[in-house]
């Protein structure tokens, strides 16, 4: 069989295929600092898993001598493999073919992939690294985004979808990563926009750089387009791996439970300690977070963006669950516009997807101001409080300190269906803080006192006595239970061993009217 002419030629068509646009174009991805698209695949996936799909297909446009310019596999490579040995289905694009730039049957190969991912409940991962819509191929080109954003749309809630920008990605290619799970970028190498640098100037006059305007750190800091911004191409694909680690493989499944060596009875002495006697001392909500979890278990998402609010993924007692936080070392820990959305983003995802929610709660209300009004603070703090009413997993809270107003509602408090609310005794559980109650209440008695300032200070010493603690909401049964700070951790393992086999529903409906 070996000496078998067919064979050789089969060889011979599949080694061709296999160097895209040749040893120069490769050569000139390497020199750019990047992979080429199989070898990002061989960092990916487990060694040897990856089975490559329509190798050898090419494009069907004649326009612009396009018939004398074929290449196998038109620019993207799709296929199927495993990530610690779970199935998931790839696509890589080429950039040394034809720029990386879609056409109709780049986009075949890749709806072909996403349908089947579908079929058989696995996650997608996109390797982006294109120049955009192939130009010469015109409205066929377009109607094939068409395609992959309309899966991408079916396919959400269903399997996870997960982005990875690995050089340009302009235009309307964007949207496809947009609506995905999880956008990851690698600095210095890739950068998303609608609109690139020579348009902007010709048409406002402004110059910006391709980093400023659309790079990792743009988008990881300043828009929130990506969820992390990595070192590099190989730290990006890394980061893929991780993250799969805490989610599964569709909706129907449970996450992945890990054996991991931590006592779920431990207790850390330095709980007791880390929230300041001072109410409006700032401390940092992730100590928190970090010494309830298992050991080095915890993943931050959206880092750098609206960090007022911390959100990522973590284990208790080997099981995943998603993490949501008040940051009271950044903006007290107020909520605003993008943290509101970040949180509200965050949660939905977890409740898709079957993934348990921890809330810790350290909120003096949602920030204040002309900027955060106009710009829709009411309609994006709503988002936050939909998600979390909505939310049929789990549901376990923790107040360390501050839940006031209308922002205690939202984070996922007993009113909205928590069903595990718990608080240390350092939490203030009120319509608002101290000095500004006193001041409504108390005003004319304030005024007429002779010395307003030591009436003032009484009322407020009185006022934190009687209501600046989480006793009044426990009486009345929206806490569950008040609990020393070093027992948080096997309190919510048994909780959550609890409600494991919960079940919730909601009345019949197409879906609800997010408030977008």
């Amino acid at each position: 069989m070996a000496d078998d002419p067919k064979v050789h030629e089969l060889r011979r068509r599949k080694a061709e295929a296999r160097l895209g646009g040749g040893p120069e174009r490769i050569e000139a991805q390497r020199k750019r600092g990047k992979g080429t698209a199989r070898e990002r695949l061989d960092i990916l996936l487990d060694p040897g898993s990856f089975v490559e799909t329509d190798l050898f297909v090419v494009h069907r446009t004649t326009d612009f001598d396009m018939e004398k310019k074929k290449i196998p596999g038109d620019g993207v490579v799709t296929g199927y493999g495993t990530i610690d040995g779970r199935l998931v289905f790839v696509f890589s694009q080429d950039f040394s073919v034809f720029g990386g730039s879609l056409g109709e049957m780049f986009a075949n190969k890749i709806v072909k992939i996403m349908d089947m991912a579908m079929k058989v409940g696995a996650p997608i991962i996109g390797l982006n690294d294109s120049g955009g819509a192939r130009i010469q191929e015109g409205v066929r080109s377009l109607g094939g985004y068409a395609e992959i954003f309309y899966r991408n749309v079916v396919a959400s809630g269903v399997i996870p979808q997960i982005s990875v920008i690995l050089g340009p990605c302009a235009g309307g290619a964007v949207y496809s990563p947009a609506i995905t799970d999880f956008v990851i970028m690698a600095k210095g190498t890739s950068y998303m926009f609608i609109t690139g640098p020579e348009v902007i100037k010709a048409v406002t006059g402004e110059e910006v750089s391709f980093e400023e305007l659309g790079g990792a750190t743009a988008h990881a800091e300043k828009s929130g387009v990506a969820h992390f911004a990595a070192e590099n191409e190989r730290e990006a694909l890394r980061l893929v791996r991780r993250i799969l680690s805490y989610i599964p493989s569709n909706n129907t499944d449970d996450p992945p439970h890990l054996e991991l060596r931590d006592d779920s009875e431990r207790k850390d002495a330095d709980l007791a300690t880390i929230v300041p006697p001072e109410s409006d001392k700032p401390y940092d909500m992730r100590d928190v977070i970090t010494r309830v979890m298992d050991r080095g278990s915890f993943l931050e998402v959206h880092e750098a963006w609206a960090r007022n609010i911390v959100v990522g993924f973590a284990r208790l007692d080997g099981h995943p669950v998603g993490l949501v936080g008040n940051q009271p070392a950044f903006l007290a820990g107020t909520l605003d516009i993008n943290s509101s959305i970040k949180g509200a983003r965050f949660v939905r995802f977890c409740d898709a997807f079957n993934l348990p929610l921890v809330t810790f709660v350290d909120v003096p209300g949602f920030l204040p101001g002309k900027e955060q009004e106009h710009g829709g603070i009411i309609r994006s703090g709503a988002k936050l409080l939909y998600a979390f009413a909505e939310a049929t997993v789990p549901k376990l809270t923790v107040i360390t300190r501050k839940a006031y107003g209308g922002a205690y509602d939202v984070m996922s408090s007993k009113h909205i269906r928590g069903d595990v609310n718990v608080a240390w005794p350092s939490a203030e559980l009120a319509v608002m803080g101290p000095e500004g109650a006193v001041n409504i209440v108390f005003k004319k008695d304030i005024e007429a006192a002779s010395n307003p300032k030591k009436r003032e200070a009484d009322l407020v010493r009185e006022y934190k006595g009687k209501f600046a603690n989480p006793y009044i909401a426990a009486e009345l049964g929206y806490l569950d239970d008040v609990i020393e700070p070093p027992e948080t951790r096997p309190t919510l393992i048994k909780a959550l061993n609890a409600l494991r086999t919960k079940r919730d529903s909601r009345p019949a409906r197409k879906h609800g009217n997010l408030p977008l």
